[in-house]
Order: C-alpha cells, then structure tokens, then sequence
C-alpha cells in the first residue's frame, strides 16, 4: 500500500514537470506554480474542516446520550476520556496539545531552514492525528473545548506539508506564507467567515506587510470556505438573530456587557496560565493523572448536579439563546461556561478555546438581559456582543472577534455596537493582563524549543530575549 502510493506521488511530480516544461510563458509558468501549492492546500483544509466538525458533532452527541440515559455513568466517563485525550497528546505529541493557535504563531517566527527540524515538532502529520484524536476524546467525555483552534493547528500543518513536498525543480515559495495562509483557511472554513480569516491572519499571526502574501492569502481563504460551503451548503455558524426595534438607551448595557466580559475573558486566560504555573510542581506520573482526573470528577459533578451546559464547545447554548424564546439564564450558567474551559484546557490535552469562549461571552449577556428584564432582541445584541468581548478579553484581537461574530450572524446592521464592545473589552482586558493568553503561551513554546534545539546562536538568544521581555 505504502509503496503504491509512494509509486503515485512519483509519477505525479514527474507528470507536472512535464507539464511544467512544456509551458513557454515564464510569467504565467511562475505564476501558476507559485499558486498551485496554495490552491491545493486550501482544498484539502476545506475537506478536512468539514469532517472535523461532524466527527465533532458525533463526540458532542455522545456525551448528550449518555446524559440521557443515565448521567451517573459521566463520573466515570468523563474523567476516562479526560486521561486517554491526555495520555494520547503526551506520548505521542505534546506540541499537539491547546488549541494550536500559539503553536502556529510560534512556528512563524521559526520558519528559516536552520530551524526546520523545530517548526516539524509544531506542525506535522503526526500533530493533525494526535490533534484530531484527543480533541475527540475530550469532547466525547463532555469537554468544554472548541474544535476551531485545533484546525488552525490543523491547517497549517496541511500546507507545511505540501510545501515540504515540493521538487527541488520547483519555484520556491516561502513557507512562512504557507503556514500563515493554511491558518486563515482554517478559521475561514471553520466559521465560514472569509473576512474573519484574513483580518485573523494580519492581526493575530504575523506582523509581516499584508501586501507580501495578499494573494496567496486571499486564494487559500476563498477556496477553502467555498469548498466548505459547497460540502455543507449555505449556512451560518449560528443564524440570522433577530436584531429590530433595539431603544436607543441599549448602549449603556452595551458598554456594562463588554466591561464584564472582557474582564470575565482576560480573566479566565489569567487563571490557565496560573494553573500551567502551577503544575510544573508536579514531577511524578501519577500526581498528573490524579490532577486530570479531578478535573473530569469536577466537570462531571457540576454537569449531573448543575446544569448540562458546562459539556461541550457551548455552542448549542448560543443558538438556543438566540433563537428560542427561552432567554431567561441562571447566574451560576456564566460560572459553568468559565469554569469548563478551565478545567478542561488546563489538563493538558488537545482543544480550542474559541468557542468555549464565544459561549461564556454569550452566557454573560444573557444573563445580565435576563437580571434587567430586558427583551428578546435586546438579549440577542447582548448575547453577540458579549461574545465579542470575552473573545477579545482573552484573544486581544478586537477586529477579529468583531468580524468573526458579524459573518457568523450576518449582523452588519449593529457593527457599531460590536465594535465599540470589542474595543472597550480589549482596553478593559488591560487592567487584568498585558498581553493576550496566546502570547503568553508562544513565548512558552519559542524559549521551550530554542533551548531544546541545543542551537547556541545569537537568533536564538535575541527571540528569546525579546519574546520574554514583551510578555513577562
């Protein structure tokens, strides 16, 4: 089998030299070459996002039927899937574990052929099977992780490969571009949020000129999205929210929204970090896996005895706010959408926080339209621009928060009242944390390697140098 394929891809290069030397036009032979990789790449995100999020789905609703059924069984499942996901990213992947995101932004900083065998510990084959894996476990086993960090991860990993499969013949094409573009198509065919992907890319993951890789960019984005779009037909990733009729006074709430979920984002992003602090204590085997198995005993516990939505992305929890009558939220639902990710990100397993984010965000403007009594499309706005603000209170990336919620909604008509949340619960942000929890975390994973590299040189020291003092 191995040696079938292996007979294919040769025969498949030697077919596109063919092709490649029988082209006169230089300009359009360099052209098509330098756009080739970022085409294919951009299809196989757009499949591969898709079969993600329905195996993601089917995790989801494991943990929905075992409720059903008998929900006691969760305070042995749950903590089981929590040691396996674990078990699973720490054997063979542990660069596979988080959400992804810092690893991409820290496999950016590394692309250069010195340092090619690192950025491979970030972004592999291997990672995309591990991460597949254990975020399915863990969702399984009620999980409050997200599934769109991880193809990030994911699909930046699909174009590394491609690009590390190119002939030597072939036009070289920065690999930095590669990655940067394989990580918008994966947020742009996760949210169905073309927009959202390239504002993601400039303001998240590299601080190169936009005009550098606009193209590539652009490309990798639309293919992967339509590619998703015609697997999965229109759609958006929650709906068309009612939004009318919203009184002129609404801003004030507006305003107290962003300034408790930015704070509430940060904050969380803050406590993660802590615990990662704390846990380095741990030496011994059996101290870890005790650890991961309180948390799942937690989130069991809270879930039987509580309420089930501390389980999952919460993303069904978003949708029946928006569009159910049902709006009324208990105070202790933004506790359980906070306290989920954390305990479930801080294991140490595979798992995005995007989501789970966007849900907590959600839960603390529902609940504060539900404490003043307020109506079904003024809960909707606070709803969506709660999520805005806890997303940008964590990620500090305000422009991508307020254009990921607008696609996801189709919401142009109150772009005013998400950007102003964004803004404020990114300034507000500041009084919890300087940096953004995803700096924090790539700075972690660029000293971690660079000295793991055993490479003594002066690069080295000078992102070392640099990366700690920004963010400690």
């Amino acid at each position: 089998m191995i040696k079938k394929a292996k007979r294919i891809y040769f025969n498949l290069k030697d077919k596109i030299k063919t092709l490649y030397d029988s082209i006169d036009n230089t300009h359009l032979k360099k052209n098509l070459l330098n756009a080739l990789p970022f085409w294919v790449g951009a299809f196989a995100t757009g499949f591969a996002s898709v079969l993600f999020a329905m195996m993601f789905q089917q995790a989801e609703n494991i943990t929905l039927f075992i409720y059903e059924k008998n929900k006691w069984i969760l305070f042995g499942f749950t903590p089981l899937c929590f040691v396996l996901s674990y078990w699973i990213v720490q054997k063979y992947a542990p660069y596979a574990k988080g959400s992804g995101i810092p690893q991409v932004t820290a496999a950016i900083e590394l692309t250069n052929p010195k340092q090619n065998y690192i950025v491979n510990k970030l972004l592999s084959l291997k990672i995309i099977f591990i991460k597949v894996c254990s975020s399915l476990v863990m969702v399984m086993g009620g999980g409050a992780i997200g599934r769109e960090g991880p193809i990030i991860q994911i699909s930046a990993s699909i174009f590394k490969k491609i690009n590390d499969c190119l002939p030597e013949w072939y036009p070289k094409i920065s690999k930095r571009n590669m990655i940067v573009t394989g990580a918008a198509a994966g947020l742009a065919s996760a949210f169905n949020t073309p927009l959202g992907g390239i504002v993601f890319a400039i303001e998240e993951l590299t601080k190169t000129h936009f005009s550098f890789f606009k193209s590539a960019l652009l490309t990798g984005v639309i293919i992967a999205g339509l590619t998703a779009l015609n697997l999965l037909g229109p759609y958006l990733y929650l709906g068309y929210p009612t939004l009318s009729d919203l009184p002129i006074w609404i801003f004030l709430f507006v305003l107290l929204v962003a300034l408790v979920a930015g704070l509430s984002g940060s904050l969380m992003g803050k406590v993660i970090l802590f615990i990662f602090k704390k846990k380095l204590l741990i030496k011994k085997n059996y101290q870890k896996i005790l650890f991961v198995v309180g948390c799942g005993l937690i989130i069991a516990a809270l879930g039987i005895f509580l309420d089930f939505k501390v389980f999952g992305s919460g993303k069904d929890f978003i949708i029946s706010t928006l569009f159910t009558n049902d709006k009324d939220t208990a105070w202790y639902i933004p506790f359980l959408r906070i306290i989920g990710p954390i305990l479930s990100f801080s294991i140490g397993s595979s798992g995005g926080i995007f989501a789970p984010s966007l849900s907590a965000g959600a839960s603390v403007g529902a609940y504060i339209a539900t404490l003043f009594h307020l109506t079904a499309n003024s809960t909707n706005l606070l709803v969506l621009c709660g999520m805005v603000s806890f997303l940008s209170g964590i990620t500090r990336s305000p422009f991508t928060s307020s254009i990921l919620v607008i696609e996801m909604t189709n919401s142009h008509n109150i772009i005013f009242y998400v950007m102003l949340s964004a803004l404020l619960a990114n300034l507000a942000a500041n009084f919890v944390s300087k940096h953004s929890f995803y700096d924090y975390l790539k700075t972690q994973y660029l000293v971690e390697m660079l000295h793991e590299s055993n490479i003594d040189n002066k690069k080295n020291d000078e992102i070392i140098a640099a990366e700690t003092e920004r963010n400690l």
